[in-house]
């Protein structure tokens, strides 16, 4: 069934909103025709909204009355269409502190919050790195092995920028590889630095 990921914090309000629910021709500049929204190009399968916690407040209003009713209408238009989606929604801010504010709808919130899933940042699931490494080598299409000072580089280094900051640089290594063994001279400074430390404690 489609997978249809949506990132939030990429398109101005209006446009999010027409992202989302689709529009009619002549609904606002630019809209020449007809165009189905996220939700509909998901019937029967999953909408991922990515960075739930920046959507504008009022599209947190429609997007609170699609979850209940599974209802919308498309920018421009009055008919009613309805579509069977799941909604999966993740975000790097603290909701809850958000609802408080008033940053956040809190029915949105709890509407939304029916199964919670707390991912660890990278550095707590040291575990997961080997194989993140392996599937962005082939992502970039590469066939290097990795020297196990590099993997051990990898496992100490606290990734401020979790996942994506790993793929960073195992792209910057790709390019300096060459095609060869990844080793450490192919990763940043401070890589080299926090091995060359753990070294010098043993």
């Amino acid at each position: 069934h489609p997978f249809v990921p949506v990132n939030c914090t990429a398109l101005a309000e209006n446009l999010l909103e027409s992202e989302l629910f689709g529009h009619v021709r002549g609904a606002f500049t630019g809209a020449v025709k007809d165009r189905q929204g996220r939700f509909e190009v998901a019937d029967g399968g999953t909408v991922f909204l990515d960075e739930i916690g920046e959507i504008p407040s009022a599209i947190q209003v429609k997007l609170l009355r699609f979850l209940q009713s599974k209802e919308f209408e498309r920018v421009g238009e009055t008919a009613t269409r309805k579509v069977d989606v799941r909604v999966i929604a993740a975000t790097n801010r603290d909701l809850e502190t958000a609802v408080g504010s008033g940053g956040f709808r809190e029915d949105l919130f709890y509407r939304l919050n029916a199964v919670r899933l707390k991912l660890p940042p990278l550095r707590e699931r040291v575990e997961d790195i080997p194989m993140l490494v392996h599937h962005f080598l082939r992502k970039f299409g590469s066939t290097s092995e990795v020297r196990p000072e590099a993997i051990q580089a990898f496992q100490t280094y606290p990734w401020k920028g979790n996942v994506r900051e790993l793929e960073n640089v195992i792209e910057r290594a790709v390019i300096l590889s060459r095609g060869g063994e990844i080793e450490l001279s192919h990763l940043p400074d401070e890589f080299r630095g926090d091995v060359h430390s753990m070294k010098t404690l043993l």
